[in-house]
């Protein structure tokens, strides 16, 4: 794997003044894991998301984020729920950690019944100064292959940083005030985040502790990146349901909350081709971005 040395060496004395050492040395680890797809886990997926029963194998895209969930064990985890750091996943010292977005390339449909395997790499460790305080940037590149054919491949993008602003107080992004040709509006409740970590096996205590939350300057619940990203994709199932999704990204501006409205809203950019898609909060602020490209 080719790094940029230069990077590199800046990122290292930035982590060891951050009492982080060696942490530029986890790039290139790697981990790899099985999965299948079930009937009984796309019914659990589309009665949690209210989507409608098909009669065909082929599952949508956004299901692929509840394969191959985090499988620590309960005395693995740390206070907020999250596995703890150093065994795959580098052992960043900053409290916060949060799902930045992801770049999807999809080369063949998902279908029930598909056994799969997933490679991990970590790919990048960067690091930013941001208007909180030190941020540190992990991507990790999953491979996922059936018969050892790529099916997909995607870059996550995880975040780490301090305590020092609460989220509750961001600086607002500016209003979303853009021409969208769908929305649907979602009121995200206990039983849908709950069941969604369910399905995705994700402990992290914002999404369905309230007072842990509220420890860490939330309003209330924090309502999962990949299942707003889920309901953007889901735009495209329901108003283009013969479009094939080659590649998807997104990208998480700002947080949403249980017990408050949150807007989708997609636009077809061209006929077929390229798909604008974003999150709206009740205060009209863009929350996450979205990119699709179909066939």
């Amino acid at each position: 794997m080719t790094v940029n040395l230069r990077r590199r060496d800046r990122d290292d004395r930035f982590l060891a003044k951050l009492g982080m050492t060696n942490l530029t040395d986890w790039i290139g680890r790697r981990e790899t894991q099985t999965d299948w797809i079930t009937p009984s886990r796309v019914a659990a997926w589309r009665a949690t998301l209210d989507a409608p029963v098909t009669g065909s194998d082929v599952v949508p895209p956004a299901f692929y984020w509840t394969l191959f969930p985090p499988l620590a064990p309960t005395s693995r985890l740390s206070e907020d729920g999250h596995a703890k750091r150093g065994d795959f996943l580098p052992p960043v010292t900053l409290p916060r950690r949060m799902w930045a977005g992801s770049r999807l390339t999809y080369h063949a449909p998902l279908r029930i019944g598909a056994e799969l395997e997933r490679e991990s790499i970590i790919q990048a460790i960067e690091t930013k100064q941001g208007r909180a305080g030190e941020l540190v940037f992990v991507t990790v590149r999953h491979t996922v292959r059936e018969d050892a054919a790529d099916v997909l491949v995607e870059e996550q993008d995880l975040v780490y940083r301090g305590l020092s602003e609460s989220t509750s107080r961001q600086s607002a992004e500016p209003p979303g005030r853009r021409a969208a040709q769908w929305t649907r509006t979602i009121h995200p409740n206990e039983a849908l985040l709950f069941r969604y970590s369910a399905l995705t096996f994700n402990t992290h205590r914002i999404h369905y502790d309230r007072a842990y939350a509220a420890s860490e300057g939330y309003p209330g619940l924090v309502v999962h990146g990949p299942l707003i990203a889920t309901l953007l994709l889901g735009l495209i199932e329901t108003n283009m349901p013969d479009a094939i999704v080659d590649r998807f990204e997104f990208k998480a501006k700002r947080p949403a909350f249980d017990g408050a409205p949150l807007t989708v809203c997609g636009r077809a950019e061209s006929p077929r081709g390229r798909v604008a898609l974003w999150s709206l909060t009740n205060d009209g602020n863009i929350g996450v971005e979205a990119t699709a490209w179909i066939r």
